[in-house]
């Protein structure tokens, strides 16, 4: 048997299971502190704080520090559809017009 060594690896492979941080342990985890928000749709709003932790919400102003630009970068103007900015420097080189029609071409 070598000293014993045999019945000690038993021994802590079944300790090994859930009690410290790490892969074992993650089978045991199993109550949500953060659920989706509604106003960025992460799941990062906390539940008992009432408060997310990506947008701040329900605070009027937007979460965002600029010791992360990375994270600034990902919720900023262009990240989304952008329904009314993608139209406008188009409309702007047009001077803003609307209600009218394009004058036809004649057949040469």
């Amino acid at each position: 048997r070598r000293c014993g060594k045999r019945s000690d690896t038993r021994r802590e492979r079944r300790d090994m299971g859930k009690k410290g941080k790490g892969t074992g342990s993650f089978g045991s985890r199993r109550n949500k502190s953060h659920t989706l928000c509604r106003r960025c749709g992460k799941r990062s709003y906390h539940i008992q704080k009432s408060t997310c932790a990506a947008c701040g919400y329900p605070s009027a102003r937007t979460r965002s520090y600029n010791w992360s630009v990375k994270a600034i970068g990902r919720k900023t103007t262009g990240t989304g559809r952008m329904r009314y900015l993608k139209t406008l420097p188009r409309r702007f080189k047009n001077g803003f017009r609307e209600g009218t029609e394009a004058k036809k071409k004649v057949a040469a």
